[in-house]
């Protein structure tokens, strides 16, 4: 016989190609099916390959008449190759075939799985080599106790693992914090946890440190959804009422339209202290997505900011800049001057405003007050009783009604220079609709008492108002009622008459 001849006969068995054609095809499989993974199965396969090669590496040493050393080469290279068969099996198992019947065990699940078919396929080998296994355990009580003693963290590793899967102490997508480090829970595994944090780093957590120390589940609570509590820190001067700071907060940010922001349990604005000449608050707002605290928290910011400026509270600074301006008083005049111009530009681009004189809107400019809305605050609420006229100078608002079933339907979009509320502060009506800020809205709002003298002054004034009163009204309502022109037209020689008298009414005319 030659000796290529041996070498083939004695690494090349019967089951060799069985076990050439599985290996390949559960790499095929897993290849297509799992290219998240591919890295692990190219490995596993060079593996495999590895435990070919010892094989035939066994049958050169053989064919050189080394026999022992070539069943020491050949019982390798099975073990090697049966061990990269049954990764392959458990990936296809545990990550193909279970979860399209709708079954994810945990990772370490396939761990300890797997672990166990090594053991089991490294004894079977063992005892076709001619070990007897019992007289091996009988004899090894030292070796097992070293091996024992050697490996303790990793039994802890791995007892840990089990532990924290059995008791649901933390679950994949969990949101945990460990000596400070804060993450999301992707993966546990039979030596570790796995958790991935905000900053796109993922740290590797052993499992027995888990099992010691205190570490905090975030955001989780029984029978309840997942959202945690944040707290939004802020200053004002102690000579504010806290009623009005915290009120107007609180209405803010529960009435706006903030991603993230649960609207149950309601946010909530305290006073927390009093030092250093400041009252120190804190908004405090449930988080319903961990990932994205801090965007959330600036826009809860944004809101808060927003709400005191509207109120005509500023926050509390340690520090302040003062500039002095030789010929204040003059310089101060000039840039007021220049502020009321541009008010009165404003008043006579309103339709509303167009039958007055420059005298009387002069007037009125300086009653105009500024208002501030951050995007997604709702700027008048539909059934909401409020004298205020709104001037739109910059941004962009929605206007919605909201049906009795709670639907909403789009009325329309409005810009710089736009105007609503007019009737509030015409007739004292409710908000027919609601207005949503859909950017950040810089606004003039202007009160009732603000309108009251030009009023008196002119009562005239009232029928040309009302006039304009009465063609937006019909705008709205063929929105809302889906009105044709004709019926629009009746109603609103119906409603002439009516708005008149109701102007009057609430002006004492």
């Amino acid at each position: 016989m030659g000796f290529w001849q041996t070498v083939t006969q004695y690494f090349w068995r019967e089951e060799s190609l069985i076990v050439l054609v599985m290996a390949l095809l559960l790499a095929f499989l897993l290849f297509s099916l799992r290219r998240e993974d591919r890295k692990s199965i190219l490995n596993t396969l060079i593996f495999f390959l590895v435990g070919l090669f010892l094989q035939f590496v066994s049958g050169v040493i053989y064919a050189l008449q080394f026999t022992t050393a070539a069943e020491v080469f050949h019982e390798t290279g099975v073990i090697a190759a049966g061990i990269a068969l049954i990764r392959l099996s458990g990936l296809l198992l545990f990550r193909s075939v279970l979860p399209t019947v709708r079954l994810n065990p945990p990772r370490i699940t396939e761990d300890i799985f797997v672990i166990v078919a090594y053991l089991a396929w490294g004894l079977v080998r063992l005892r076709y080599a001619g070990l007897d296994l019992g007289s091996i355990v009988a004899t090894s009580a030292m070796i097992t106790a070293v091996v024992a003693f050697a490996m303790q963290d990793t039994l802890g590793n791995i007892l840990g693992g089990l532990a924290l899967q059995l008791d649901n102490s933390i679950e994949i997508g969990d949101w945990i914090e460990v000596d400070k480090v804060v993450g999301r829970v992707v993966d546990i595994r039979w030596r570790s946890t796995l958790v991935e944090t905000r900053n796109w780093e993922t740290v590797v957590f052993p499992n027995s440190q888990l099992m010691k120390n205190k570490f905090l589940v975030l955001g989780r609570r029984t029978d309840q959804p997942v959202q945690l509590r944040r707290w939004i820190w802020f200053g004002v001067a102690l000579n504010t009422i806290p009623n009005k700071v915290t009120g107007a907060v609180e209405e803010a940010v529960r009435q706006a339209d903030i991603a993230n922001v649960a609207k149950q349990p309601a946010p909530s604005c305290v006073l927390m202290e009093m030092d250093k000449g400041c009252a120190r608050y804190a908004l405090r707002y449930w988080l319903t997505d961990l990932s994205v605290d801090d965007p959330t928290d600036a826009a809860v910011r944004w809101h808060v900011f927003t709400a005191l400026e509207r109120v005509g509270i500023s926050l509390a600074v340690e520090e302040q800049n003062v500039h002095y301006i030789k010929e204040n008083s003059k310089y101060q005049s000039v840039v007021l001057q220049r502020e009321a111009m541009q008010r009165v530009k404003t008043l006579k681009r309103i339709e509303l405003f167009a039958q007055m004189t420059d005298e009387e809107l002069r007037a009125l400019a300086p009653r105009l007050k500024y208002a501030l809305f951050a995007k997604g605050s709702i700027i008048s609420k539909q059934g909401a009783v409020a004298h205020w006229l709104y001037i739109i100078i910059n941004g962009e608002a929605e206007v919605f009604f909201e049906g009795s079933n709670g639907e909403r339907s789009n009325v329309n979009v409005l810009g710089k220079g736009s105007f609503f509320g007019e009737m509030g502060m015409m007739t004292g009506a409710p908000r027919t609709a609601s207005v949503l800020a859909s950017t950040d809205v810089e606004c003039y709002r202007l009160d009732k008492e603000a309108f009251a003298d030009i009023m008196r002054a002119r009562p005239s004034l009232a029928e040309e108002i009302a006039q304009v009163l009465v063609e937006r009204r019909a705008q709205l309502d063929s929105v809302v009622h889906h009105l044709d022109e004709q019926t629009r037209q009746q109603a609103k020689s119906s409603q002439h008459t009516e708005l008149l008298s109701s102007v009057k009414r609430f002006f004492g005319l």
